[in-house]
């Protein structure tokens, strides 16, 4: 019997040609798109969000001949994603969404949902490959690393892994768009989305500034000498320029928030850099981690290398060399030749 696939469908070239090479492959494959929510007006109401995406990925499926499902998660979304963000950044923290939405929704309540219809497993048009051997599963780089999103899926639970595909793992983005040319997929030609489901157009500023409050206050230097005046916590996140400069002509940064005081602190580039970080909400992908490893602070950082240890629940990162603008709420992901170890959310530095 063939194995039965849900195949999850954004609409966009990725998810197109990975459900269409399971096919290929003589899988048993059913498209299913995922109706998350928004909020519209003052009305409170919720809608399905991208319906111009579940359209597109409703073509796609019909040009595969086979089966689409829209599944209503929205108040997944809300609860996984959507609250914690906006309580991340409510404390002046910096969080990311992606990472959750994979860990809760994509590769939580959408697998389970999956397993539960009969369904053998759940493939998605990620970037990111699984390594099987002997019952081990292990996530593992894919081979275009332009295009690497195992940051974004290392807060995915251990346990899922044996029950996902990623059928992109070997192909660079290049090729993906030239199979779907090729087998004329409506999604050929579609740009990629970088924005958030939950916020149209990238308008995170005038998101969180209808969802939180987040107060105007004092910007200072390293010896709280007040500078400035910021326009809220939220609205500021380690690494970014200040738009002010030293009496020397240097440029500065956002070094640091206190969000007791409600002050951000500036200083020069070189106050930037922490050697190290502490984190939480560790998720394990292994059965233990190594002494030595790299590790990613955000998604477009290299790999840099660390000692790592974990106790009590906290993971302790320790670079060989210090790193910059290492941000409260966004997660630090570990690698050793090309597997992911697992992930935590950092909390503090090291300094």
């Amino acid at each position: 019997m063939k194995a039965r696939v849900m195949a999850a469908m954004s609409g966009g070239v990725d998810s197109a040609v990975a459900a269409f090479l399971l096919k290929y492959q003589g899988f048993k494959v059913t498209g299913v798109t995922m109706c998350l929510g928004v909020e519209i007006n003052e009305t409170g109401k919720i809608r399905c969000c991208g319906p111009q995406e579940i359209e597109d990925a409703r073509r796609v499926c019909e040009s595969l001949g086979i089966s689409h499902y829209v599944l209503d998660f929205a108040p997944d979304l809300k609860d996984f994603v959507i609250d914690p963000f906006l309580s991340e950044y409510g404390m002046g923290r910096t969080p990311n969404p992606c990472i959750e939405c994979n860990r809760h929704i994509k590769f939580g309540s959408l697998l389970k949902k999956a397993l539960a219809m009969g369904f053998d497993y759940l493939a998605t048009g990620h970037y990111a490959g699984i390594q099987r051997s002997n019952g081990n599963y292990r996530l593992v780089v894919p081979k275009d690393n332009r295009k690497d999103q195992t940051y974004f899926l290392s807060g995915m639970p251990r346990d899922a892994l044996e029950h996902v595909l990623f059928p992109l793992s070997n192909l660079f983005k290049d090729e993906v768009r030239e199979i779907a040319q090729r087998e004329g997929l409506p999604a050929s030609s579609k740009p990629e989305s970088q924005d958030l489901c939950f916020i149209p157009e990238g308008k995170t500023e005038d998101y969180l500034r209808k969802n939180i409050s987040s107060p105007p206050g004092d910007i200072v230097d390293l010896s709280g000498k007040v500078l400035g005046t910021h326009r809220g916590l939220a609205f500021y996140t380690i690494g970014q320029r200040a738009r002010m400069s030293t009496s020397r002509g240097k440029p500065l940064y956002v070094i640091a928030k206190n969000t007791a005081a409600n002050r951000i602190i500036i200083g020069e580039r070189e106050q930037l850099s922490a050697k190290g970080l502490m984190a939480g909400s560790v998720n394990l992908l292994v059965d233990s981690l190594p002494e030595k490893a790299f590790a990613k602070i955000r998604y477009a950082h290299s790999p840099a290398g660390c000692s790592v240890s974990l106790e009590n629940g906290r993971l302790t990162v320790l670079f060989n060399e210090p790193q910059e603008a290492i941000t409260p709420g966004q997660s630090v992901a570990l690698y050793d030749k090309g597997v992911i170890l697992g992930s935590g959310i950092i909390q503090e530095l090291v300094s």
